[in-house]
């Protein structure tokens, strides 16, 4: 009597399981019919390290990944679940930022091929109390640079430039012993650098 309640509840136990895998297979198919769209996205050359983000057209960051592997980049995402609007992705490199700008309407996606953008970010390195700043600009943006000197804990401005009209930009500033920060702007972004030599 104990063996058959012991396998009347294993046939329970079995067929209880079995109802939810249809249940859940049931909502998997209904899902797929009523036309869940995803994009495809690919990027080529990308690092480990490399930031994906969505924003929206105020910047505000809907999504971000970190790349996780080297190579080619491939994800499909469902973007008609975004309200009405533009969007873009951003993929942050090493000394790149590049854009890729979409728009949602009515849960149709449409890429702006011809409105992609990428912008070269400064590249900073310091060698012998010397700081090297270079940046790459083929539309001959403008490139501000301030260093402040870290006084007792606080940071005072020490030397402000700004560098136009030049597709190739590359700076050279001595630096005394001590801490730094560098605020780079160009190309509606700011970046930042500390300099400890």
């Amino acid at each position: 009597m104990k063996n058959v309640i012991k396998h009347s509840k294993k046939i329970l136990l079995a067929v209880a399981m079995l109802t939810v895998l249809v249940g859940n297979a049931k909502e998997k198919s209904s899902a797929l019919k009523k036309g869940l769209i995803k994009t495809a996205l690919t990027l080529n050359n990308v690092k480990e390290g490399n930031l994906l983000s969505i924003k929206d057209q105020n910047g505000i960051t809907l999504y971000k990944e970190l790349i996780v592997e080297s190579g080619t980049y491939k994800k499909g995402f469902d973007l008609t679940a975004l309200p009405n609007g533009d969007y873009f992705f951003e993929v942050d490199k090493d000394v790149e930022i590049k854009t890729i700008p979409f728009t949602v309407k009515a849960n149709t996606v449409v890429f702006k091929k011809s409105e992609e953008v990428t912008v070269f970010k400064p590249f900073v390195r310091e060698k012998d109390g010397v700081v090297f700043i270079s940046k790459l600009s083929p539309n001959y943006g403008a490139l501000k640079v301030n260093i402040y000197a870290n006084y007792k804990g606080e940071y005072q401005l020490l030397q402000s430039d700004k560098y136009e009209n030049l597709q190739t930009i590359e700076k050279a500033y001595k630096l005394e012993k001590g801490s730094y920060k560098i605020v780079m702007s160009s190309d509606n972004n700011e970046y930042i650098k500390f300099i400890n030599n």
